[in-house]
């Protein structure tokens, strides 16, 4: 009993069923008001008047006048309801259809409700006694064992009516029970799934758009979310193994080398300069795996600041203008001026520089590599890098943002395929996407940028 009341389901149940209940009663208590409540104001207001007629008659005629008033009244009471009785002050009966001084009663004077015999009958009456002038003793009431049925039928409808309210509330507190149990053990089997391994299941929706469908599609969002996370987490680890085996490898043979030929002194200096050559790379590419931490947790966002994407731009194109010219490149630039975003200025150089260095990279000789800016409607900047290279298959594209993926066209060539993973995580840093397009020939990768600043908790 106690497991079943740590429901909360049954305790909904319960404050439900509580709740009809008490609106039941409360529907049967004004109920009551109005119609048992104006009976008796009614027959009190009839009885007062005719006490303070008698009492009228009383003091202008005497008590022939008084009992020749009650005995009209008595013989003018055609539906038989109506009590007089006046008596004299040792509450001998004078006048009325009362045959005797209720016991009940006795002196005792105001309103009563008693049960009395007249006309050979038991009936509850309402009853007003008061004493007039010369200690003249006078009830006058009404039968009120009619109101008393409809009282009881009120009071037996009320029952009635709470218990009908009661068990229609259990039950529907048991379908409401059961409907949220249902619903809540979709949830809890997807939840076991996923424990157990399966990070692929998600919980169904029944396209109701309720509530419980809002919270299943953001719970699935956010599983989503994480199942990419923990395989980015799987693939990066797998990636690093991979990737830094061979220059460890490398780097161990070289100071093995070493240490078996013992080579002369600028043979030996030559070796460990290509050794520090290797460090070097690992120590990159941890920096860089570092340097994505931080910008997926948002610690950058704290220096965020007007960019001035123009003045960046041109920077950029004239840091890598001599590089394509080199290799026989031309690289134009298209900006307008006071295109502004909120941003770090640093991480934008980057992630649009690393754009630039795959298209210097990968664009053959006599090749051309576009640099613009452009607005994307009023809230939006995009920056497009455009070259006519061999471009990026559409099957790969969804995968060269991946950590150390690097496809076919990039065999042979520097890095190790972190560059387009760190512009995907500054453009979501700043509210923002990549994208790549076919340039017809070649690449376009668009990086898209949010003007004002993104709010952190919609970025984590």
């Amino acid at each position: 009993m106690t497991k079943l009341l740590r429901s909360t389901s049954v305790r909904l149940a319960l404050i439900y069923a509580l709740l009809l209940v008490v609106s039941s009663l409360t529907l049967v208590g004004l109920l009551w008001w109005h119609t048992v409540g104006y009976l008796d104001r009614e027959i009190d207001a009839v009885i007062a008047a005719d006490t303070r007629a008698i009492g009228d008659r009383l003091h202008d005629f005497g008590l022939p006048g008084a009992m020749q008033t009650v005995e009209e009244r008595v013989d003018a009471n055609q539906d038989k309801r109506a009590i007089y009785l006046l008596a004299d002050p040792a509450l001998k009966p004078l006048a009325g259809n009362v045959d005797a001084w209720p016991l009940k009663i006795d002196r005792s004077m105001g309103w009563h409700e008693v049960d009395l015999v007249y006309e050979g009958k038991l009936h509850q009456a309402r009853l007003l006694h008061v004493a007039l002038p010369g200690n003249y003793q006078l009830i006058v009431g009404r039968d009120i064992q009619d109101r008393v049925a409809v009282q009881g039928m009120v009071l037996r409808s009320g029952a009635w009516a709470a218990a009908i309210a009661l068990g229609l509330a259990v039950i529907g507190g048991l379908l409401v029970r059961r409907f949220i149990l249902q619903r809540i053990e979709s949830i809890n089997r997807t939840t076991i799934a996923i424990v157990d391994g399966n990070l692929g299941q998600r919980i169904p929706m029944r396209g109701a758009d309720d509530e419980f469908d809002q919270l299943a599609g953001i719970i699935n969002r956010m599983l989503e979310q994480i199942q990419q996370l923990i395989e980015g987490v799987r693939n990066v680890s797998n990636a690093i193994a991979h990737d830094l085996r061979t220059p460890l490898a490398e780097l161990r043979a070289r100071l093995e080398d070493i240490l078996r030929s013992k080579p002369d002194r600028e043979l030996t200096l030559d070796s460990l300069g290509e050794a520090v050559s290797d460090i070097d790379r690992l120590i990159g590419v941890f920096n860089a795996l570092l340097r994505l931490s931080e910008i997926d947790s948002g610690l950058r966002r704290a220096g965020f600041t007007r960019v001035d994407l123009a003045e960046l731009v041109d920077d950029l194109a004239e840091l890598y203008g001599p590089s394509a010219e080199q290799k026989g490149l031309t690289l134009e630039t298209d900006t307008a001026p006071d295109i502004q975003v909120s941003g770090d200025p640093f991480l934008l150089a980057q992630a649009v520089g690393n754009l630039l260095d795959n298209a210097v990279k990968y664009t053959p000789a006599g090749g051309r590599i576009r640099l613009g800016i452009a607005a994307d409607g009023d809230d939006r900047i995009v920056i497009t890098v455009a070259d006519n290279g061999p471009g990026i298959p559409a099957d790969e594209r969804e995968r060269v943002t991946e950590r150390f993926y690097r496809g076919d066209s990039a065999r042979g060539k520097g890095g190790v395929g972190l560059g387009l993973s760190l512009v995907q995580a500054v453009a979501r840093l700043h509210g923002g996407s990549l994208d790549f397009a076919d340039n017809a020939p070649g690449l376009r990768a668009s990086l898209r940028l949010s003007r004002a600043a993104p709010d952190a908790a919609a970025q984590s």
